[in-house]
């Protein structure tokens, strides 16, 4: 049996699918509310106004991030492992919001460039307590937007989208092990 989705969620759903595909200007409250399966009137009970549906959003990429900053501090192998092995898009629930979200900080909304921010200083927070240096782990940052940025590159199949072989990630941990 699957599980029923509020509609507060379908409108948060429909929201990062028009930004992720249309961008900032293609989503509109009626185009959201339209995707979602709501009536107007339903998308402003559960979120006043664009300016609230956008912090819903914020607020659920707070909650990912938090969820996968957990994930990351208690991974077996390390926070580095953890970072570039998860640095492939896979079309997930987190991948989505990120995107959706780097969608309005392209289009200059300050809110969702702090979002953003917060996100990566954690991160590399975690990545700087195993590592010591700040040069070290800011490259491993690096090395994992690049990781990151080359599977977006062709998300016709997310799942097989440029993902890297154990094997080479393996090389790629390698080779980052030696810098610290």
């Amino acid at each position: 049996m699957t599980p029923t989705v509020s509609a507060r969620d379908r409108v948060l759903d429909a929201f990062e699918t028009l930004l992720i595909e249309h961008g900032e200007r293609g989503a509109t409250l009626d185009a959201t509310a339209a995707l979602a399966g709501v009536s107007k009137g339903g998308l402003l009970y559960h979120f006043g106004n664009r300016g609230a549906l956008i912090e819903g959003l914020l607020e659920r990429l707070s909650a990912r991030a938090e969820a996968d900053a957990h994930l990351m501090a208690s991974a077996p192998a390390g926070s580095i492992d953890y970072l570039l092995r998860t640095s492939v898009y896979t079309g997930e629930d987190f991948d989505r919001t990120m995107i959706a979200v780097t969608r309005l900080a392209q289009s200059e909304d300050s809110r969702a460039g702090v979002a953003l921010a917060a996100v990566r200083r954690t991160w590399l927070d975690l990545i700087q307590q195993q590592v010591q240096d700040p040069a070290v782990a800011e490259t491993i940052m690096l090395v994992s937007d690049g990781l990151y940025m080359n599977s977006t590159l062709d998300c016709s199949t997310p799942a097989e989208a440029h993902t890297l072989s154990s094997t080479s990630i393996d090389e790629v941990l390698a080779v980052v092990a030696r810098l610290y």
